[in-house]
């Protein structure tokens, strides 16, 4: 008895004592933005430099990280185009010349069509809690909300290129608020705030994701989410090349 008693003076002095690990954490909050099973939703981007403003309208489909399928709907020059990912692979779709173009793994962290969103983060091919190791590290308040701050750091051999992320997680729900993004050299390179919680068929998510370039300041990019929808039937079909390359 006395042995137990000195272990958990021990613990409780190095720090507070969690009763969820960061992992059972980040998985509710990844789990509450991406769907367990399949989504589909309609969306908004809006991508604005120093230079100039433009905006996407998009519906999507997913099905958990395995299947994804982006369909731009506007402006009229981009409609039709389309992204598919099945697996680890992924092809991008261009309307106007009907050309089908294969995206190497090199290019995951590309940017998606000139937003500060890469093709990794509109297709959710990475996965927090396989690829990083996590730790709690912290309380924090942001946008008014209590928080567990979370430290990812990336394993020996996850295919990532993120040196380190902080991940902040809304204590009353799950939601993520707010994610950092670190270069090896542990430079903040871009960050990505979670807002506007909203109610989407019966359930609650942060309806603007708004990403910043660190290093560019004026550079940011927000998805609104119009509609989303949650463990609905979708058939195969719709992540295959016949509907990547089938007229909208």
């Amino acid at each position: 008895m006395k042995k137990y008693l000195i272990f958990f003076v021990i613990i409780f002095s190095a720090g507070i004592i969690y009763s969820q690990t960061a992992e059972e954490i980040i998985k509710k909050a990844e789990d509450a933005v991406k769907g367990e099973e399949t989504a589909q939703g309609t969306f908004k981007m809006t991508i604005h430099t120093s230079d100039y403003t433009r905006q996407l309208v998009m519906e999507s489909w997913w099905q958990g990280n395995k299947n994804s399928l982006i369909l731009t709907k506007s402006p009229k020059k981009e409609e039709g185009n389309k992204t598919l990912k099945i697996g680890n692979e992924m092809w991008q779709y261009l309307a106007n010349t009907e050309t089908t173009i294969k995206i190497p793994p090199s290019m995951m962290l590309q940017s998606w069509n000139g937003s500060n969103f890469t093709n990794d983060d509109l297709v959710r091919e990475s996965n927090l809690a396989k690829d990083y190791t996590q730790k709690i590290i912290g309380d924090e308040k942001i946008g008014g909300n209590d928080t567990w701050k979370i430290q990812l750091i990336p394993k020996p051999d996850a295919p990532v290129v993120w040196g380190k992320l902080y991940y902040w997680v809304r204590k009353k729900d799950y939601l993520p608020a707010l994610v950092q993004y670190f270069d090896e050299k542990g430079n903040m390179v871009r960050y990505l705030v979670y807002s506007d919680v909203k109610d989407f068929n019966g359930r609650k998510l942060p309806a603007k994701w708004t990403m910043y370039d660190n290093t560019k300041k004026e550079d940011w990019t927000k998805i609104e989410i119009l509609d989303m929808d949650f463990n609905i039937k979708i058939p195969p079909r719709k992540f295959s090349f016949q509907e990547l390359e089938r007229g909208s």
